[in-house]
């Protein structure tokens, strides 16, 4: 049994424009102490994936289809009292911001006291400082009680990150999802973050969910990749497929877009844009910016099973680059 699992899982919205069908029947699974990633262009549903995950829309005008379970329990189906005994406990989150994330009204320590005591860890304030006082040491922070008495504002980029992993990590949930981490920072640190939850998520066996657009973070830090367009899946494989044997145009076009430090090739640019939510493409929602279009992409692409789990949802999934 995977530890999580959407199955058909839809998200509307409903806007002034119309309705918005963001999420168009994500299927993912993410196993025990594995590290998978979602990867593609920025407003493909990704974030979105995570947020319905965590059970971060109840409260919008969000529409919710399909299921979402966690250990075997459906999570959307949860009360908010059993939302409680979930996040920050079995899940962890990583937000994209640092500084967006953490409440600059209030100190580091008061932030990190309050997750290790509504986890459960610690019914002290006292002994809390002690858990998160190590728990800072254990993501490279030398200065942990400077950190814990500074506010945000005070924090640079590389930190304030740092401290929103040890969030997510100090009472050693389950799953983490980790939504761009250190995407705001320069490269450097940003390395040094992967690195970091790399070591971390081992050493806990934690499994972790991270969304990105970076191929480079994914070839880096996952071992499985779902490919998203549109809020579809429209490929999933493990990393060494994916790079070097890749089958749907998308995920092709993808790589192609990425600049080669040889320069024997320029990066290629896919033309258009990702659609419009409230007048979606019927059948395959990439079929308008696909160079491979053809009649049969106006119906919803069959899920083709290749082998060694690598998937993909396209009629010609056998054209292989």
């Amino acid at each position: 049994m995977a530890l999580l699992e959407t199955t058909d899982l839809h998200v509307r919205f409903e806007l002034f424009e119309g309705m918005s069908h963001v999420l168009n029947g994500v299927n993912l699974k993410v196993e025990r102490g594995e590290r998978v990633a979602v990867v593609g262009e920025s407003g493909c549903g990704k974030s979105l994936t995570a947020r319905a995950v965590l059970g971060l829309l109840r409260h919008t005008n969000a529409q919710i289809d399909g299921s979402v379970r966690f250990d075997g329990s459906e999570l959307l189906s949860l009360s908010e009292r059993g939302w409680r005994s979930i996040r920050g406990r079995r899940i962890g989150m990583i937000f994209q911001d640092p500084t967006a994330a953490l409440n600059p009204t209030f100190t580091v320590g008061d932030q990190l006291f309050k997750v290790i005591i509504r986890g459960g860890r610690a019914r002290t304030k006292r002994r809390a400082r002690e858990i998160a006082r190590e728990a800072l040491r254990h993501t490279a922070i030398a200065d942990p009680d400077r950190v814990l008495n500074a506010y945000p504002f005070q924090l640079s980029g590389g930190l304030a990150q740092r401290v929103l992993i040890t969030m997510a990590l100090v009472n050693e949930p389950e799953l983490v999802l980790a939504d761009e981490p250190g995407s705001a920072l320069d490269v450097t640190v940003q390395e040094q973050t992967l690195r970091l939850m790399r070591a971390l998520g081992d050493e806990l066996g934690a499994a972790v969910l991270i969304i990105t657009h970076n191929l480079g973070v994914v070839r880096e830090f996952a071992q499985r990749v779902y490919v998203m367009y549109a809020g579809s899946i429209v490929e999933e494989a493990d990393v060494d497929t994916l790079f070097h044997a890749p089958r749907h145009p998308y995920t092709r076009a993808l790589l192609e877009a990425v600049p080669r430090l040889t320069g024997e090739m320029l990066p290629q640019p896919i033309e258009g844009v990702v659609p419009d939510y409230t007048a979606a493409p019927v059948g395959c929602r990439f079929h308008p910016r696909c160079p491979h279009a053809q009649p049969a992409c106006q119906e919803p692409p069959p899920v083709v099973d290749l082998g060694g789990g690598h998937r993909v949802a396209c009629v010609l999934p056998e054209a292989a680059p």
